[in-house]
């Protein structure tokens, strides 16, 4: 059992290994370097979450249909090619969008919409299969495994990706992206062999406990159904509108700001996945101690913090204040993702954790949709009105930050004692890995 856990988290790291350079360093050198507009940057990177109500057709198809006796491997395979052939096209996008627009938004939509695509097929299919192969007893390691494996990588492919373009150059952006693609679909290869057992017969039932799939408008009537759950589930929004909402600006505002390198700019990466993990840890030593609602004002406070930080950081411009906002960041996020999830669990009723963490992943789309266009809006506009092109990342973190500070507002009134009892007992790691932040 460990090596498929291993394998399994290997097809994870693949997935993950390709999102690592299109979300930090391309958007760096798109907005920086080639001076694209972050509107338009962010509504190429948000393609993956537009299109992601596929995955539950994706599931439900993949639940009743199988190719030479096997469900899962065939999408994990195909999403696994388009990842890595999305992630190796996309350098060329940026330079193409900067000399010719139109063919450059052409070659995008193809790239981004390849990558974006990708996930969708490959996630929901190696998390059913995870399901299947751990059972309910063995699906908390499983997918702790997983996500552990998932945030290390990100943290070494963000470090290997900073030396290999130091010194930057074109050339040295489109050779690291194809190395990380191609080393990504050789570690999906290796987790994929032998993975899957192949069913004898061409109407045989999947053997293993699947989820129920669940509709974008079921999980939405689940949660606006319960009072309490609807008041949660804006909370959830707003907070996480605020903290996926900076993720495209982040290093372009350190290359702005503070004349960063690439190879600085890539390592911001890195830095947030470290303080992370050491948030996921000092939670779980905290939840034994401290009430949820408590743990997740203090994530929201931690997260407040770094914006005000990395705000302060563009007026005054010290990357010392930069950095301590980032950190303050990343351990924000990493309580607030553990905390929040929890809350959510406590609202599940009658065994429908599947509908609910559902819902935890549709808010994560829509936030992440929402925030990336909207702080990459903001900051076109003022940059446009004010000539100043700092002043357009000031008011999108200061703006990140009000939104924090209405949620933590919010959060005093949702009534924890008023939600269902958890319907089961989930570990800390595989609540953050449900959350899919990372």
């Amino acid at each position: 059992m460990l090596r498929k856990r291993i394998q399994l988290g290997l097809v994870h790291v693949a997935i993950t290994m390709t999102l690592v350079p299109i979300n930090s360093t391309l958007n760096r050198v798109m907005i920086k370097e080639l001076s694209i507009s972050a509107t338009l940057v962010a509504l190429m990177a948000s393609l993956p979450y537009l299109i992601s109500p596929i995955q539950v057709y994706i599931g439900s198809h993949s639940d009743r249909n199988q190719f030479f006796g096997l469900r899962r491997t065939p999408y994990i395979l195909l999403g696994l090619i388009l990842c890595v052939a999305g992630v190796s096209l996309s350098p060329y996008v940026a330079f193409v969008l900067a000399e010719n627009f139109w063919l450059g938004i052409l070659v995008g939509i193809i790239a981004f919409g390849a990558w974006g695509m990708g996930y969708n097929l490959a996630a929901v299919s190696y998390l059913s299969l995870a399901s299947e192969i751990s059972g309910k007893e063995g699906r908390g390691r499983t997918i702790a495994l997983m996500w552990f494996m998932m945030i290390v990588s990100i943290i070494l492919t963000s470090i290997t990706l900073s030396q290999m373009v130091d010194p930057y150059t074109p050339q040295a952006l489109k050779t690291s992206f194809q190395w990380i693609g191609g080393t990504a679909f050789f570690l999906g290869m290796i987790g994929l062999l032998w993975l899957e057992q192949r069913e004898t017969t061409a109407d045989a039932e999947a053997d293993a406990d699947t989820e129920s799939r669940h509709s974008w408008l079921q999980m939405t009537q689940a949660v606006l159904s319960n009072p309490q759950a609807r008041r949660f589930f804006w909370y959830l929004i707003l907070l996480l509108v605020a903290i996926l909402g900076q993720d495209i600006l982040l290093e372009p505002f350190a290359g702005e700001a503070f004349n960063m390198s690439v190879t600085e700019t890539t390592r911001i990466t890195s830095i947030w996945g470290v303080f992370v993990l050491i948030a996921l840890l000092l939670t779980g030593w905290l939840e034994t101690r401290f009430d949820k609602r408590s743990l997740a004002a203090w994530g929201g406070w931690a997260v407040l913090a770094g914006f005000l930080m990395i705000t302060l950081s563009g007026i005054l411009l010290q990357s010392g204040v930069f950095y301590a906002g980032l950190v303050m960041l990343g351990l924000g996020t990493g309580v607030s993702t553990v905390s929040n999830l929890s809350l959510m669990l406590d609202m599940t009723i009658d065994g429908q954790v599947g509908l609910f963490i559902g819902a935890w992943g549709m808010a994560n789309a829509i936030s992440r949709l929402i925030g990336s266009i909207l702080g990459g809006a903001v900051r076109d506009v003022v940059r446009q009105v004010t000539g100043d092109p700092i002043l357009g990342y000031i008011m999108v973190f200061g703006m990140m930050g009000i939104m924090v500070l209405i949620t933590l507002i919010m959060l005093r009134q949702i009534d924890v004692n008023a939600f269902r009892k958890q319907a089961e007992d989930i570990s800390v790691v595989e609540r953050a890995a449900l959350a899919g932040d990372a």
